[in-house]
């Protein structure tokens, strides 16, 4: 049954207080400008190589978790709205039997969750289908971390099952390293039917390029030099 629990909004940029998250960010630039950018164009050609090669479906039924996105009005704004037609195929194809909805309140007075769930019931979501509420998390990696949770809470001593990341193209490789890095058995699921070649995507791309080259590179920096809290913030 969903969570009926709807938090205060909070905002994801309460990280960039965080010193580890800072110390983070200056090795990444660091690391751009010492390479020429080179450093970013790797990491865009690693995001876009995801993007356009991953499936519209998992291999076998797994859990759909639905990445949220900040609403308009209260309402699934576009790129949402692909996502939620997405899953709202995988269960009407029977590839999956459990939705797990995430994302709180990002602004407005609704979470994302529940925007999602609003939207499936009214395009003909079964009820057959399990549909859960993850409603605390503001962004990708809080995201995971309430999913995995919720999910252990309920698997218990059988371990964590395979999900199925859906989410836009562009915000898959992020979702993957993530879900890897806290334990995941994951694959990813595709929102858009093909990669959108447009301006608006490609600096989609761009930025996601660049979140992931933070949060690798801060990892990898962090494996370098011994720094257990920084490698705790994705555990």
């Amino acid at each position: 049954m969903p969570v009926p629990l709807s938090p205060a909004p909070r905002s994801p940029w309460h990280y960039l207080r965080d010193r580890d998250i800072q110390h983070a960010a200056a090795v990444t630039v660091l690391a751009v400008l010492l390479s020429g950018g080179l450093v970013w164009l790797g990491y865009l050609i690693h995001v876009c190589r995801v993007a356009a090669r991953s499936p519209l479906a998992p291999p076998r039924r797994m859990i759909a978790l639905v990445f949220g996105r900040r609403l308009e009005r209260d309402r699934p704004e576009h790129d949402y709205q692909l996502r939620l037609q997405r899953a709202l195929t995988l269960t009407q194809q029977q590839q999956t039997a459990h939705v797990l909805l995430l994302g709180g309140c990002s602004g407005g007075q609704c979470s994302e969750a529940a925007a999602g769930h609003a939207w499936l019931q009214q395009h003909g979501l079964s009820a057959d289908v399990q549909v859960e509420l993850e409603q605390e998390s503001v962004d990708s990696l809080e995201n995971l971390r309430h999913a995995r949770r919720l999910l252990q809470a309920q698997a218990g001593q059988a371990g964590l099952p395979p999900v199925a990341l859906v989410t836009s193209r562009y915000h898959l490789a992020r979702c993957l390293l993530l879900a890897r890095h806290l334990g995941f058995d994951s694959q990813p699921v595709a929102a858009e039917t093909e990669l959108p070649w447009q301006w608006r995507y490609l600096g989609l791309l761009l930025i996601e390029a660049g979140y992931l080259m933070w949060i690798d590179l801060g990892l990898r920096w962090a494996q370098l030099i011994g720094h257990r809290r920084m490698r705790a913030r994705i555990s």
